[in-house]
């Protein structure tokens, strides 16, 4: 496609070369970049994009776009350059228009929210599916088409161009319905900008991303997530959380969808009956009582399953879809239990906020016969504050507590374990402190027994831990399993390597 097409409707502040050249790819990663490409160079929060052009430019790139203070007269001439404002927003654009605005040729579906976002795209596609829709996903686990894993992702929204690129092989593929799920941070830098969105679900607010890195406070957080309901068609919202509860007033001319358990809603479910593998409720729609099994425990879980029947209803999913897509479903990370040669109840989980926690261990509190085991941290560089509050709701509803280190990022790990452990100690002494994470699994596991669960909230889906800027590999499947080998004396005990 012509530069010059693909900066239709863009407006162009400075530019210096021709315009008329072959644009075949685009990046703001000048290692995506190959032959004829278009690099734009962002300033970034940690990255100054600048200082890749050289490198784009070996990699292929005939064009350049930078941002406003950027001198033209120093540059390349044999390089194009286009001087723009809002470069993150003109790239979503670029990338719509390279792709051919792709999203205007399916149904594209957005998922906001603290928790729950991933469970409920899961969940979303799985109804879709049984009703006979070929169905996309792009979200912080993998990019999927139907069974199909295109690319395993490190965040929940990509970049606007990576979107727009799988959005276009989904229609080059035939699918139906493309699931998106969108972070705040996606939607501050122009990320989704350009998606044409079908329908919107927005889970539930609650106390997370508060940092100078990124939100003020939590005004901001709703607003941030709340922009993608102002560019909604059709919402999902609980009436059950403070801050979702505000949509329908604030926008009263847009056709909204309720769900809850406690307010009265659109889409409610009663009388809840769980279990350490599952939740089984009633399902109160449209005058009419259905028996609904979500096989995920938790009341949080019941909410995600709400959310999801409300969106794919409006694609014209039945109470039957609902059941079948829900019934036998999982997600990888999330509530998610691991099977081992021990015999125990290992579960792995996401949770890394104060109320995630607290719902994954009210879940399995009732129902395990022993001891709750809950061994888990939080990451660094995040929302301080919640930190002895998460110690504490660990220390009243767990049996016992170790806390080690997560995503320990740039932070001081021990700095973190002192923080939580200043809410821990004011309600139990039933704790030890493991730095290394994979010495605080062993230590579960020795001293679990088959009454017992072990619960490992944080890391879910990540396959891998950041320390100082670098992400090491690190799977606590494989840990787990390579522990219990190790007890069962099939193997000897690996070297404790990295800190964690």
């Amino acid at each position: 496609m012509k530069l010059s097409k693909v900066l239709e409707n863009i407006e162009i502040l400075e530019s210096k070369g021709d315009l008329e050249i072959d644009i075949t790819n685009i990046a703001s990663d000048s290692r995506k970049i190959f032959e004829g490409g278009l690099f734009f160079a962002i300033k970034g929060f940690t990255l100054d994009g600048t200082k890749f052009i050289d490198s784009s430019i070996k990699n292929g790139a005939i064009a350049i776009v930078v941002e406003s203070d950027f001198d033209l007269s120093k540059t390349k001439e044999n390089i194009t350059y286009i001087k723009v404002d809002k470069i993150r927003r003109t790239l979503a654009l670029a990338a719509c228009n390279l792709y051919d605005n792709p999203s205007k040729k399916l149904k594209v579906i957005g998922v906001t929210g603290t928790k729950g976002k991933t469970t409920s795209t899961f969940m979303i596609k799985s109804i879709l599916e049984k009703h006979g829709f070929k169905v996309g996903l792009i979200g912080s686990i993998a990019v999927y088409i139907g069974d199909k894993e295109l690319e395993i992702t490190d965040r929940t929204t990509p970049e606007s161009f990576v979107i727009q690129k799988y959005l276009k092989q989904m229609v080059d593929e035939k699918v139906d319905i493309a699931i998106l799920e969108v972070s705040s941070q996606a939607m501050i830098t122009d990320r989704v900008t350009g998606v044409d969105f079908n329908a919107c679900l927005f889970t539930n607010l609650t106390e997370d991303h508060i940092s100078p890195k990124e939100h003020k406070d939590m005004e901001d957080y709703f607003n941030a997530k709340f922009s993608l309901m102002k560019i909604s068609p059709f919402i999902v919202t609980t009436l059950d959380n403070p801050y979702t509860a505000r949509i329908p007033k604030l926008l009263p001319n847009t056709p909204i969808k309720t769900f809850g358990i406690k307010e009265k809603s659109d889409i409610m479910a009663k009388d809840l009956k769980p279990t350490n593998a599952s939740t089984t409720y009633t399902l109160c729609m449209e005058g009419t009582e259905s028996e609904i099994k979500v096989s995920v425990p938790g009341e949080y879980m019941v909410y995600n399953s709400l959310g999801a029947i409300g969106i794919t209803s409006y694609f014209g999913a039945t109470m039957e879809d609902f059941k079948n897509g829900l019934d036998n479903f999982k997600v990888f990370g999330r509530s998610e239990l691991v099977p081992n040669k021990l015999g125990l109840t290992i579960m792995i989980d996401y949770a890394h906020t104060p109320s995630s926690l607290k719902s994954i261990l009210e879940t399995v509190k009732p129902y395990t016969k022993g001891k709750v085991i809950c061994t888990w941290g939080v990451g660094g560089d995040r929302d301080a504050a919640k930190r002895p509050i998460m110690g504490e709701i660990s220390g009243t509803l767990a049996d016992f507590t170790i806390l080690t280190s997560d995503q320990v990022r740039t932070e001081d790990p021990e700095k973190i374990l002192r923080e939580i452990e200043a809410g821990l100690k004011k309600v139990t002494d039933q704790y030890t402190v493991i730095l290394n994470r994979t010495e605080a699994i062993r230590t579960a596991i020795k001293m679990a027994t088959k009454d017992d669960i072990i619960v490992i909230p944080g890391l879910g889906n990540d396959l891998y831990i950041e320390y100082n800027g670098v992400k090491y590999p690190y799977d606590e499947r494989v840990v787990i399993s390579t522990i219990i080998e190790e007890i069962l004396g099939n193997q000897k005990r690996e070297p404790k390597g990295y800190i964690f």
